[in-house]
């Protein structure tokens, strides 16, 4: 802790009064510090002092910007000179880009002279008042600095002096309490129908006007002043051409955010006059997000908690943390900001969003995938849903220590699967995770294979260098030119691939996805929408049938007895979590009925005293029918992966572990410490007749 003793020790104490400590010792030097720790240590010397004067120099840095936006006023000191005065502006116009408030600043004028600009003209030229003007006195600014002691007490009698104390007099006499006012908080008054600028005013006072009603609709103060700062950014900016101009040029889009932000914070300075400093800092950034990001969605987005969004209307957000749904404080300024919002992410993939076509499937930079539905079919205003991609890429560890999703011996059986080149079909209900379980599996294709992926919106993002991904394409405005998912994996068949990875079946292209499957094309994966194995089957069938191609039922069963040969059923739990339910084996045919057998499943056991879901995983004993092929190229699986012994794995103990990630909320495990089997490959450097020597 800071203390009046501690703080002796480092100052160095004048005569006069002050105190002073330099941060380096040399003016070659730059300090690097950490701006929120010096922050605090700033603080902390405060309490000790009336009032501490910071020299931050010209760069303007984190560490800067921080101490400026605890400070109750900023000096500018220049010269009376044009190029000095107009260095001067720049540096006001930077710091204001920067949301720093523009009645903070606080000119004095220095070495002023009979020759020098006139101070008023420097004033109006600069929309601030000059609280000082030090008269050049080189004689005496020289003695001072010979003798190592301020004028102002060797030459008390001189005009430099008199103007000094001046200054003092002005910044103390009452001007920092006044701009201290700007960081204390304030209640926001509605615009009075008296008020002919329409300004949304400050007050210090609760006011029981707080609230204007839209209709029967109440509306935030703050909202009203967002929509007439947008109103005005309109008449200044033609942001729409903006963008589309420096699309892809990193210069035109820095150049673009700074003047945007500059126009945005000059209006919020003009039509939110009184604005405590944290309201005037939120509602520019609230602004710029509008109009040239995606508004409130910014700060959801980089919220590594939230796994997907629901916007119902531009009032309600609705966000899902840890498999719950709970509803947002943020919301959009109105349905024409979320309709700007929407029209910015579609555009670029190529897409539109209209009254003729209003509903849309894209995706954000990151990968997330976002549908968007506007009127007339979304009564309420746009809908946007977003599945937000993972910052960080889940593992298969991830699956078996944070998630406990499944256990290591499942882990080390689908590895192998997909190694050999299985079909497999990864079936849940919507938000079971599919996509990024797809994704994780993937990832264990071998890296020397050429891999094709379709999707309707890009989302699998494989580590593999050898991979071609395809998206489907809607059609334009005359209704032509549409690219479904069935016609890229007729396509994709054409283009020499090794795996084909479809993000989801659900029309006819499961068809053409089992032809591939059943023509060579082993190791192709791909996702439906079925809550149990049986089902996915069930579904599948319904699939192709959707094909339109008049087959007979039994046809189509013997076409997907013939292509899948694993389904893994996943499934999101009551309790948020998600589980591994099953790994159900493809058998083949029997009569008119596919034949399946259950290799692993999670049973569940009840709750714990937390409420959330206890359960084991089972091996059921069953060897599959692939293994003898795997071990006829050389691949060993112990037999005892298949049985409950070396695969038993629990969830919920009497001393439970929090685990909480992106695929699903937190779950309790009681993790077995046995080892899973260990699977056995040919070595290829092996020769024959080795294994006698």
């Amino acid at each position: 802790a800071i203390t009046a003793q501690s703080l002796s020790t480092i100052m160095t104490q004048h005569q006069s009064g002050l105190h002073f400590l330099g941060a380096v010792q040399g003016p070659d030097q730059v300090l690097d510090a950490s701006p929120e720790l010096f922050r605090k240590q700033l603080y902390a010397v405060s309490q000790h002092y009336k009032f501490i004067i910071v020299d931050i120099g010209c760069d303007m840095t984190a560490l800067q910007l921080g101490m400026i936006e605890d400070s109750s006023a900023v000096i500018l000191v220049s010269t009376a000179e044009v190029l000095a005065i107009n260095q001067t502006r720049r540096a006001m116009n930077d710091l204001m880009a920067a949301t720093v408030p523009g009645d903070l600043f606080q000119i004095v004028l220095n070495m002023v002279s009979r020759t020098s600009l006139d101070p008023r003209a420097i004033s109006q030229g600069l929309r601030r008042p000059i609280i000082g003007s030090i008269p050049q006195d080189d004689n005496t600014a020289y003695m001072a600095l010979q003798r190592s002691t301020p004028f102002v007490l060797t030459a008390q009698n001189t005009l430099i002096s008199a103007a000094y104390h001046e200054v003092v007099r002005k910044l103390t006499g009452g001007v920092i309490q006044k701009l201290k006012a700007l960081s204390r908080p304030q209640n926001l008054r509605s615009p009075s129908l008296n008020s002919p600028s329409g300004q949304v005013q400050g007050s210090g006072a609760p006011s029981s006007t707080a609230i204007v009603s839209k209709g029967n609709r109440p509306v935030d103060p703050m909202t009203v002043l967002k929509l007439q700062i947008h109103s005005e950014l309109i008449k200044e900016m033609d942001l729409k051409k903006d963008l589309t101009s420096s699309k892809g040029d990193a210069s035109k889009e820095k150049e673009l955010y700074s003047r945007t932000q500059r126009v945005i914070t000059q209006l919020a300075d003009k039509l939110g006059h009184g604005l405590a400093r944290d309201q005037r800092s939120r509602i520019i950034k609230e602004v710029l997000d509008e109009s040239l990001g995606l508004g409130p969605l910014e700060d959801l987005l980089s919220d590594p908690s939230v796994t997907e969004i629901m916007v119902n209307g531009c009032d309600k957000i609705y966000v899902e943390k840890n498999g719950k749904l709970t509803l947002s404080t943020v919301t959009f300024t109105s349905n024409l900001q979320l309709r700007n919002v929407i029209e910015r992410i579609v555009t670029p993939l190529g897409r539109r969003i209209d009254e003729k076509t209003p509903y849309c499937d894209a995706r954000l930079a990151d990968g997330s995938r976002v549908n968007a539905v506007i009127e007339p079919l979304s009564i309420d205003g746009p809908a946007v849903t977003i599945r937000k991609f993972p910052q960080d890429r889940i593992t298969p560890d991830d699956y078996v220590k944070r998630f406990r999703s499944m256990t290591q011996a499942m882990v080390d059986f689908l590895k192998i699967c997909v190694e050999e080149g299985l079909n497999i079909i990864i079936s849940g209900g919507t938000g079971s995770g599919k996509t990024t379980l797809l994704n994780v599996m993937s990832s264990f294709i071998p890296v020397n294979e050429r891999i094709i992926t379709v999707e309707d919106a890009a989302e699998l993002q494989l580590k593999q260098e050898h991979v071609v991904r395809l998206e489907t394409r809607p059609a334009n405005m005359e209704g032509s030119g549409e690219i479904s998912i069935r016609d890229l994996v007729r396509n994709s068949l054409r283009m020499r691939p090794d795996r084909i990875v479809v993000g989801e079946c659900r029309d006819g292209a499961a068809l053409d996805m089992l032809a591939a499957m059943n023509t060579g094309h082993d190791g192709s994966m791909t996702t439906v929408h079925a809550n149990n194995p049986r089902e996915a089957v069930a579904r599948l069938e319904t699939l192709c049938l959707m094909a339109g191609m008049d087959l007979p039922v039994r046809a189509i069963r013997e076409q997907i007895a013939g292509a899948v040969d694993l389904i893994v059923q996943i499934s999101r739990l009551s309790d948020g979590s998600r589980k591994i339910l099953s790994i159900t084996e493809v058998v083949g045919m029997q009569g008119e009925t596919v034949t399946l057998q259950e290799i692993f499943r999670f049973k569940e056991e009840g709750f714990d005293k937390n409420r959330k879901i206890v359960g084991t995983f089972q091996a059921m004993g069953l060897i599959p029918t692939f293994i003898e092929k795997f071990e006829a190229r050389g691949v060993t699986i112990p037999r005892n992966l298949f049985t409950s012994s070396s695969s038993d794995q629990g969830t919920g103990s009497k001393n439970p572990s929090d685990t909480q990630g992106s695929l699903g909320g937190p779950s309790r495990s009681r993790m077995s410490p046995t080892m899973a089997p260990r699977i056995q490959r040919p070595n290829p450097l092996k020769k024959p007749g080795d294994e006698n020597k």
